[in-house]
């Protein structure tokens, strides 16, 4: 049965109750008006009657023969008495009434017929007429004191049936609102309970469903619900974790510094790059204020700083790079500043909520522009020598008494400091081809390595014979052609010769060697130079890089190697240094078989 009905039942079993005494009260109120009606009907108003017989016969009393007024009074009251009569008993009084009436009538006819006649005492009949009166009146009477305790008795009966039925409806009253509210509120209570537990996000606190009724339902539907939630949490919740681990994957591993100040200069946040230039662990800067970190730190002090100018954005901009020592090397950092600003739903203005400040490693680009700067100046300095040894030949060729054997020695001269601008300048051009994305133009064919290594040492042997080298050829027998282009598979055994000339010692040996290493043909010079150290061996190869030996020299432009690596790898092949500090170098490089 559900709520509805019960309380539906409840309030008609009250109407009925209400109905049903209002409707004993009415009844019993209608038997006692019923009841007053009938005694003042018929004995009140028989005792009425007799009281005007008796005035009627106290009349007559005087002139008993002579008064028909009276008699006609007495007569007519009599009458209405015999129409009203209603008592057992009544009736014989009446008709005896009606006899001496009528005797007492005949009487006074006679005696108006004839005054001399002797008719007996006519006061007598006075008085019995008065007998029977009174004895009507009595009969009367008595019925009406036997009807009004009936009517009491009644009128008591009736009160004390309401009282037992206003009794039992205050005890059904009762009894529904002790059980009807308590069946209303009592699931409300429950219910309110498990919303309290869900506003406090425990979803596992339901509703036993104890009925079928409204709230039975409710507790159903609200059981219903708190199974979606919790996997509606359990999926956010998982979702969240995602977002929040991908979030901090993304933060712990960006290569620049970062750290996030609240509203309040609170430090909330700090990847662990910032951690390890700070000098900090996490736990000594999460959730401490930025103004006591300051104190104990230089490097967040001069992080700060900026921070506290009148004008922020022009203070960060001009902020010089943060050197800071890392790993036994040299690192420039940019400081940059970011506020953090959010939109209040609240009060529909963008509040400030914190600021970023991140620390990127620039030392690249610093490196970069040392490079930059380095190399204009080997270039100029390459350009000025040359140049220079130019300008001083020619104004030697101008003097005539200059013998012809100076003359042609002046003129190599001039045509060797020529092709060492030739060279540089194709060089800087083929850098800028490979900048420019147009590649480097190729004719790969069969090409016999003997010819590559004749090409190459006749064009280094003057400068070999310059330093008094001694040349090493260890040519393989029976190598297979490779597929190489001939032009710039010279070039770079050239260059790599030249470098070797460069850094070995006068009456040293250069030993240049070819060899079958599997699908490839490997081709290596030696020389007995200084040496490279082990984390040189990459960066030579770098555009611009410069590594000066221990007299100070620091080589050309340092494109050669860069370049060579180039052409190598684009006809299939590698470059790479074997070297030591105090023991040569031996560059090698390989060229796949045709």
């Amino acid at each position: 049965m559900n709520l509805k009905t019960k309380i539906t039942l409840g309030f008609l079993a009250m109407l009925l109750l209400l109905l049903s005494i209002g409707g004993y009260a009415y009844y019993s109120l209608r038997q006692l008006d019923r009841s007053s009606h009938d005694v003042l009907k018929a004995n009140l108003y028989s005792v009425n009657l007799g009281l005007r017989m008796l005035k009627s016969l106290d009349q007559l009393s005087r002139q008993p023969l002579a008064d028909t007024a009276g008699m006609a009074h007495f007569e007519a009251a009599l009458r209405e008495e015999d129409r009203n009569v209603t008592e057992p008993g009544e009736q014989q009084v009446v008709d005896s009434l009606w006899k001496r009436t009528q005797q007492l009538q005949r009487r006074q006819q006679q005696a108006m017929l004839d005054p001399a006649t002797r008719l007996g005492n006519p006061a007598e009949a006075v008085v019995v007429l008065g007998g029977f009166t009174y004895q009507m009146m009595a009969l009367n009477t008595d019925a009406l004191n036997h009807k009004t305790e009936a009517a009491n008795r009644r009128a008591d009966q009736a009160n004390s049936n309401l009282i037992i039925f206003v009794t039992l409806a205050a005890l059904l009253a009762l009894g529904l609102v002790g059980s009807v509210p308590e069946a209303a509120v009592q699931p409300l209570h429950k219910l309110t309970a498990a919303l309290n537990h869900a506003t406090d996000r425990n979803f596992s606190s339901s509703i036993p469903q104890e009925s079928h009724d409204e709230f039975g339902l409710v507790a159903l539907a609200f059981n219903r619900m708190l199974g979606q939630l919790r996997e509606y949490r359990t999926s956010t919740t998982a979702e969240l974790i995602t977002a929040r681990n991908r979030a901090a994957s993304i933060v712990n591993t960006l290569d620049e510094g970062l750290l996030v100040l609240d509203e309040s200069r609170q430090i909330i946040l700090a990847n662990p790059v910032m951690c390890e230039l700070l000098g900090l662990p996490p736990d000594k800067l999460v959730g401490r204020p930025a103004s006591i970190v300051r104190l104990e730190n230089d490097l967040f002090q001069t992080m700060l700083k900026p921070l506290d100018a009148p004008n922020r954005e022009a203070a960060v901009a001009e902020a010089p790079l943060l050197h800071i020592a890392q790993r036994g090397e040299e690192a420039f950092y940019r400081l940059a500043v970011q506020d953090l600003v959010s939109f209040n739903e609240a009060t529909e203005k963008i509040e400030f909520v914190g600021q970023i400040l991140t620390l990127r490693n620039v030392s690249d680009f610093k490196k970069l522009d040392q490079v930059k700067s380095n190399f204009l100046a080997t270039v100029s300095h390459e350009l000025k020598t040359p140049l220079s040894s130019i300008n001083l030949n020619t104004k030697l060729l101008q003097d005539e008494r200059l013998p012809a054997e100076e003359r042609l020695l002046i003129t190599s001269n001039i045509r060797q400091e020529t092709q060492r601008l030739q060279r540089m300048v194709g060089e800087l051009l083929d850098v800028s081809r490979l900048d420019l994305g147009t590649g480097i133009q190729l004719d790969i064919r069969p090409t016999d390595l003997a010819d590559v290594l004749g090409y190459a040492t006749a064009t280094v042997q003057p400068q070999i014979a310059d330093k008094q080298l001694v040349l090493d050829l260890q040519l393989a027998p029976g190598l297979p052609a490779v597929r190489a282009d001939v032009e710039k598979a010279t070039w770079v055994l050239i260059n790599l010769m030249a470098n070797g000339i460069r850094y070995s010692p006068e009456g040293e040996k250069l030993t240049v060697r070819a060899a079958l290493a599997g699908n490839f043909v490997q081709v290596s010079v030696q020389d007995r130079g200084p040496g490279i150290a082990a984390e040189n061996h990459e960066r030579i190869f770098q555009r611009f890089a410069q590594i000066p030996d221990k007299t100070g020299y620091r080589g050309g432009s340092g494109l050669g190697l860069s370049i060579a690596r180039e052409f190598i790898t684009t006809q299939g092949g590698r470059l790479w240094v074997e070297s030591e500090l105090g023991s040569g170098s031996t560059f090698i490089f390989t060229l796949p078989l045709a």
